[in-house]
């Protein structure tokens, strides 16, 4: 009786540890930025223009702008958790290959991108973007195309502007969603302070809107990618499930670029 006591004791105690960690850290959890030093030169193998932005609360938001012969139209790309824009410059060339112009920034303190996170700045700053892109591009034009934690800002956006479509690469139901996934034994509706609820913001989406998802994603689940799919109430959705595909490697099977390929298929500008 007194280990069990003992156990049960340990038990409520590591639960607490981690409850605590969990809301102590959970912007580190979240967001895995790497930095740029401010004098970085990129190169790639593309034609390009980099950026920066300044925002009403004194951040500093670093980009590149991609450029193209003849192109469709200009994806603005809201990219994943990890890593800053000399590795996401490289992920976005393919569609540049395809015909496209493609935005894409770093957000806060990311590369060489400045400022203090939160939920409701990320959402300001992918507003700021777009305002950007529009001052390029009619809304007709753009394509909003967003990958992992991408894919929140991107609906956000989406929610609040009419694009052309909306592209979401290994999407989540809601932050809250993956989290309570990671974590079921802790109270994280309670403890988490980044909720990002896709699915609440894609109600709102009037554009097209395509998923692209594996179904052995270890990171976000195909089950909640599915949840966020079944969620939408837009009659003009579709959904490409990749078998076998994992979080970050999409881009190696064929059915994903067969699919990237047709909704990327709209005429030239004339």
């Amino acid at each position: 009786m007194q280990k069990l006591k003992r156990f049960g004791i340990f038990t409520v105690v590591i639960l607490m540890l981690l409850t605590v960690m969990l809301y102590s850290f959970q912007e580190k959890l979240i967001f895995l930025p790497t930095k740029l030093a401010q004098d970085h030169v990129y190169a790639f193998n593309a034609d390009f223009d980099e950026i920066f932005l300044d925002t009403t609360d004194g951040a500093r938001l670093n980009a590149l702008h991609f450029y193209t012969d003849n192109p469709k139209g200009l994806i603005l790309y809201f990219h994943g958790n990890a890593g800053d824009l000399s590795r996401w410059g490289e992920i976005v060339l393919p569609f540049v290959d395809l015909g496209y112009e493609v935005l894409v920034m770093d957000y806060r303190s990311y590369g060489k991108s400045t400022g203090k996170l939160s939920e409701e700045a990320l959402y300001r700053d992918a507003q700021l973007f777009y305002a950007y892109a529009m001052e390029k591009y009619p809304e007709e034009q753009l394509i909003i195309y967003g990958r992992s934690l991408g894919t929140g800002i991107a609906s956000q956006l989406s929610s609040k502007n009419q694009p052309q479509k909306l592209i979401l690469e290994t999407p989540f139901h809601s932050l809250l969603d993956v989290a309570q996934e990671r974590f079921p034994f802790l109270p994280v509706s309670y403890l988490l302070r980044y909720r990002i609820p896709s699915h609440v913001f894609l109600e709102k989406v009037d554009c097209p809107i395509r998923i692209f998802h594996g179904t052995t994603d270890n990171v976000v689940s195909y089950g909640s990618g599915k949840k966020l799919y079944e969620s939408i109430s837009n009659s003009n959705k579709k959904m490409y499930t990749i078998p076998n595909g994992n979080h970050n490697n999409l881009s190696d099977f064929e059915i994903y670029w067969n699919g990237i390929k047709k909704e990327l298929a709209p005429a030239l500008i004339k």
